[in-house]
């Protein structure tokens, strides 16, 4: 079962450690630039969607489960029973609800990897840096850092092209332990039913701020 510790890497990756020194990457050759504005493109037309994903923790321990997003803001991950593990976004916080130990926790979305792909406004220029593009076999990834150190650590997302798509990502928290995270099934969905984005504290059955 994924650990507390992870879950927390890759729900808001906010912790009390340095962030990672990371030195000043090298300007982005036009191909790559090209794939950071067909990233960008992508990810800020991507308004609804539904999917599966399969998260794997620093210790190589799988978990499983739903993802809906709706930009901007709002993400909801349910992951397959026997875990208790749900994450929401409402746009502006992040609550990590653990119903099997009764715990509930929120963080400041802004302070979340999240905020990276679910701004309003999706800018890989401004407040973040991009550290690296990689070709893939089908695709390429991108890895960013946040400039502003609101965000500790850095996260990669990964694409597919034939079609384009988002494929999951990986964070790499301030003390060097990584959470990937990689979606199937991902497809545009309608509207979601209310309270989808919603998250209620089982302590208290009220939902909001802990």
């Amino acid at each position: 079962m994924t650990n507390r510790r992870d879950l927390l890497a890759f729900a808001a990756v906010a912790g009390l450690a340095p962030s990672l020194a990371l030195a000043a990457p090298p300007a982005l050759s036009a191909a790559d630039q090209a794939l950071v504005d067909k990233a960008v493109a992508y990810l800020s037309g991507l308004r609804t969607a539904k999917g599966r994903f399969v998260q794997t923790d620093s210790r190589n321990v799988s978990t499983q489960g739903t993802i809906y997003l709706q930009r901007p803001g709002k993400a909801r991950f349910e992951y397959d029973a026997p875990s208790g593990l749900t994450v929401v976004s409402d746009g502006a916080y992040v609550y990590v609800s653990d119903s099997r130990l009764k715990t509930f926790d929120g963080y400041p979305l802004k302070a979340t990897p999240l905020a990276l792909f679910l701004a309003r406004e999706i800018r890989l220029d401004r407040g973040v840096r991009v550290v690296r593009v990689s070709r893939l076999a089908e695709g390429f990834s991108i890895t960013a850092a946040d400039t502003r150190k609101e965000t500790r650590g850095e996260i990669t997302l990964n694409f597919s092209e034939s079609p384009m798509q988002l494929i999951g990502w990986t964070i790499t928290d301030a003390r060097g332990s990584a959470t990937r995270l990689r979606l199937t099934e991902l497809s545009p969905a309608g509207a979601f039913p209310a309270g989808t984005f919603v998250l209620k504290d089982p302590r208290t059955k009220r939902g909001g701020r802990p």
